[in-house]
């Protein structure tokens, strides 16, 4: 999970392009909207279309995303569950 996790934070930086933003700098369970990274609903879109590019796993219900994007564990825990299903 340590690596997905670490993966996860070069992949989000990537694919957001931000440049700012170093994986050190993101914590585990930070918010990654608000008060966190500040994403935002385009952000979220990105994070969708990572998530099928990266592990192929789609999103069967939009509702889900505010609790599966809220930080890199949750993340990570989403896709774990997902690949194993």
């Amino acid at each position: 999970m340590e690596k997905l996790m670490a993966d996860l934070k070069a992949q989000i930086i990537e694919q957001l392009n931000l440049q700012e933003v170093k994986p050190e700098d993101i914590g585990d369970d930070q918010p990654l909207f608000k008060d966190g990274l500040g994403l935002d609903s385009i952000d979220a879109l990105e994070l969708i279309v990572l998530m099928q590019q990266h592990y192929n796993i789609r999103m069967a219900n939009p509702d889900d995303g505010p609790k599966i994007f809220q930080s890199i564990r949750t993340m990570a825990e989403f896709i774990t569950a997902n690949q194993k299903a």
